[in-house]
């Protein structure tokens, strides 16, 4: 019951920001709206396909990036396209579910990669470095675009956020090659599983020695240095790519891009999306996206028509693609063909 009032307590919060920010640009940002509307409306479109194309590239190097590390422990190679199928879908659900759509969204992964044979520990250490990976990555995309500003203040403290995130998450995948370290955790499982027999009669037998096992493998689990090189260049052209997609946006409205600002300005808006607070951050990124926009030289018309082409790229766009390949999977007989493993 607690559980549920501090989940019902977040969904009033989201819709709560979600209302709010649209009464704000109904009411403050209403000339600015009108402004930005006339500007749509003499968008040049020619540019759209290419926003497209960046789009595209951003998500199929995260694809690649993931299909790379599910590749350790000698496990069998997905097709290419499995891997952008899963992405797809996966990134639909993360995007579009509020409060817990990133959790729904890596246990449909683990499913999906988990049914076209990859063993389980691969497919729980490959999701958890992609994310370290895609942190790391924006860490690095965020301090240049500081860097490129000219301030010094501004790139040490993008750099130092990212040392914030990053550091209990190498700190723990770190940990699991130290044996020390797993059979404490082995140790908290047996006390866990005793308590859970008392209680329900389960889990079965055997359940102690499985997690050991799997603790075991997933420690064993690493890359050569070259390929872990290889995962970062991706990661990192994935976020590259996307901020590509925002500067063809720019591009589209008729007005230049101011390149010495617009990594700085993108990160600040990919930021303001991990508040969680709507899904895809719906709202936040746009009202966030916009003010680093005008403070990088855009005017407030052309800021906002080229974030509201942006994201019909990046946020509707590809959640359309991905909920089209689900209902693809799902309505097909047998779903492992869409997805197949090479």
């Amino acid at each position: 019951m607690a559980t549920a009032r501090r989940r019902n307590r977040r969904l009033g919060l989201a819709v709560a920001v979600s209302v709010g920010g649209l009464a704000v640009v109904a009411v403050a940002g209403h000339s600015l709206l009108r402004q930005s509307i006339d500007t749509l409306g003499r968008l040049d479109w020619r540019w759209l396909p290419l926003a497209i194309f960046a789009e595209a590239g951003s998500m199929a190097a995260f694809a690649r990036a993931q299909r790379k590390l599910l590749q350790a422990g000698g496990s069998a190679p997905l097709h290419l396209h499995s891997v952008m199928a899963v992405t797809y879908a996966g990134n639909a659900i993360s995007v579009s579910l509020p409060l817990a759509g990133s959790e729904v969204s890596w246990a449909y992964a683990y499913r999906q990669f988990s049914r076209r044979g990859i063993e389980r520990p691969v497919v729980v250490w490959a999701l958890a470095v992609s994310g370290v990976f895609s942190s790391l990555a924006f860490a690095l995309m965020l301090a240049g675009g500081a860097i490129a500003t000219g301030n010094g203040w501004d790139a040490a403290l993008g750099v130092g956020g990212a040392v914030v995130v990053l550091v209990p998450t190498l700190a723990a995948l770190s940990a699991l090659r130290y044996a020390g370290v797993r059979q404490l955790l082995n140790r908290l499982l047996d006390r866990l599983v005793a308590w859970s027999r008392r209680l329900v009669n389960r889990p079965g037998p055997g359940a102690e020695d499985a997690f050991q096992r799997f603790l075991d493998r997933l420690a064993a689990l690493r890359l050569p240095r070259l390929q872990y090189a290889e995962v970062l260049a991706l990661a990192t052209w994935n976020w590259v790519a996307d901020c590509f997609c925002l500067a063809i946006a720019i591009k589209a409205t008729g007005t230049p891009i101011p390149w010495q600002g617009l990594f700085l300005a993108y990160g600040a808006g990919m930021t303001a999306a991990t508040l969680g607070l709507t899904p895809g951050g719906l709202g936040v990124i746009e009202a966030a996206l916009s003010a680093a926009l005008i403070a990088a030289g855009l005017n407030g018309r052309h800021a906002l028509a080229a974030v509201l082409v942006y994201r019909l790229v990046s946020f509707w766009l590809v959640i359309a693609v991905g909920w089209t390949i689900m209902a693809i999977v799902r309505r097909s007989r047998e779903p492992d063909a869409a997805l197949e493993v090479s």
